[in-house]
C-alpha cells in the first residue's frame, strides 16, 4: 500500500513538473461511466498529464447543476487506476478538501469565485495544514491582484511547498468577445510578483466558446505561459454545464497538435547579438518617451497655473475630445489601435489632471 501510495506521488510530481503541464476532463463530473469515458479517450491521445472534473461547482446563480458531491469521488479514484493520471479538483470549503484527499485527489485548485473571499480561501487553507499536496489558485473574478496574491500567501503560510496559478479571465461589464477577458497584463503582472510559481491558463473559461480557444490558447504559450487546462468532455453539446465551452478528447488533441510550442530563449549567438540591438533601440526609444511624457506634464503644470490665476475647471472636455481625435487619427495611420491610443492617452490625461489639481488646491 505505502509503495503503491509513494509511486502515485512520484506520478503527481512527474506531472506538477512537466512543461507543458496540461490539465483535461469535465467541466463537471456527472456520472460513473462520463467520467470513466472522458478519462480513457484523453489518456488515449498521449497529451494529456493530468485529470480535473469538476465535483462542486459554485455557480452565479440558483437553480444551475452545482456539482454532484462527493459522491463523483471514486469515479475520479477510479479513472486514476484505469489510466494513471493524476487526478485535480477545485475545493472550496474544508469539508471539501477533507473529502476530496480522502478519495485521493492529487492536486487541489481553488476557484475563482473562492478566491475573492479571504474567509473562505482561509478555512481552504486551514484544512490543509500538515497536508503535502500541490495546490494552484485561480485568479479572483474581478480584477484584484492584491487578492490573487493574498490568496497565494495564506495556501503557503498552511505550509503547502507546491502553489501554482490558474488565469481563467476576470469577469468585465459588458459584452465582449470573451465570456471572461483576458487581461493578460494582469496575468503577466502576476508573473512578474510571483516569478518561481508556475502559470497555466484555462482558455476555456476565458473563451466560454469553443471556436476561439485555439488561438487563445496559443496566445497564452506565446506568452510563455507553463500549461493549459482546458475542458473536455465526451459528448460536449449535452454537457450539463458550460457546454459551449468544452470539446471533445479528440479535438483537443488535434488543438494541442496545432498549437506552435515557443521556446523562452534558443542558444544562439547570432539570435541573442541581433537581439540585443534591437532592445538597445527599445531601450533608447522609452528613455526619450520618458523626456517627452516629463516636459509635457511640466507644460500641464503651467497650463494649470493659468487655469487657476483666471478660475477656470481643470477639465476642458471640448479641448480633450480634440486631442483624442488627433491622437487616433494619428494612431490608425502608424498602425495603432484605437484601444491603446485611448488607454495611453488617458494614462497622460489623468496624470496631467492630477498634477493640475495638486497645484488648484496648493
Amino acid at each position: 500500500m505505502e509503495k503503491t501510495e509513494q509511486t502515485q506521488k512520484s506520478a503527481t510530481q512527474s506531472a506538477w513538473n512537466k512543461r507543458p503541464l496540461i490539465i483535461s476532463g469535465p467541466c463537471s463530473a456527472e456520472t460513473e461511466e462520463q467520467v470513466l469515458a472522458t478519462a480513457q479517450r484523453l489518456a488515449k491521445t498521449g497529451k494529456v498529464d493530468m485529470l480535473r472534473a469538476g465535483i462542486w461547482k459554485p455557480r452565479t446563480k440558483p437553480g444551475m447543476f452545482e456539482g454532484i458531491g462527493a459522491k463523483g469521488l471514486p469515479w475520479l479514484q477510479q479513472a486514476k487506476k484505469i489510466t494513471g493520471l493524476p487526478t485535480t479538483v477545485e475545493v472550496a470549503t474544508g469539508k471539501q478538501v477533507e473529502d476530496a484527499l480522502t478519495f485521493d485527489v492529487d492536486v487541489l485548485w481553488v476557484g475563482a469565485r473562492t478566491t475573492v473571499n479571504p474567509f473562505s480561501v482561509q478555512e481552504v487553507a486551514d484544512a490543509l495544514r500538515g497536508v503535502d499536496v500541490p495546490v494552484m489558485i485561480k485568479n479572483p473574478i474581478n480584477p484584484d491582484l492584491e487578492l490573487w496574491q493574498g490568496a497565494v500567501e495564506r495556501i503557503s503560510r498552511a505550509g503547502i511547498k507546491q502553489v501554482g496559478l490558474i488565469h481563467r479571465g476576470f469577469s468585465a461589464y459588458g459584452n465582449t468577445e470573451f465570456r471572461n477577458a483576458p487581461m493578460w497584463h494582469l496575468a503577466i503582472e502576476m508573473k512578474r510578483r510571483l516569478p518561481d510559481l508556475p502559470i497555466i491558463n484555462d482558455p476555456s473559461h476565458i473563451c466560454g466558446r469553443r471556436d476561439i480557444l485555439q488561438t487563445t490558447a496559443q496566445k497564452a504559450i506565446d506568452l510563455e505561459f507553463d500549461g493549459l487546462m482546458i475542458e473536455s468532455h465526451i459528448d460536449p453539446d449535452n454537457a450539463w454545464s458550460d457546454a459551449k465551452q468544452q470539446i471533445t478528447p479528440e479535438v483537443l488533441a488535434e488543438m494541442l497538435e496545432n498549437i506552435i510550442w515557443r521556446k523562452e530563449d534558443v542558444p544562439s549567438p547570432t539570435f541573442h547579438a541581433a537581439l540585443d540591438k534591437l532592445r538597445e533601440q527599445i531601450n533608447h526609444i522609452d528613455d526619450e518617451l520618458m523626456q517627452l511624457i516629463g516636459q509635457r506634464m511640466n507644460i500641464a503644470e503651467k497650463i494649470g497655473e493659468y487655469k487657476k490665476n483666471n478660475n477656470v475647471t481643470i477639465l476642458q472636455t471640448s479641448r480633450w475630445n480634440e486631442i483624442l481625435e488627433k491622437a487616433t487619427n494619428k494612431g490608425s495611420k502608424l498602425g495603432l489601435s484605437d484601444e491603446f491610443v485611448v488607454k495611453y492617452m488617458d494614462a497622460i490625461h489623468m496624470e496631467s489632471i492630477n498634477r493640475q489639481n495638486k497645484i488648484m488646491n496648493d
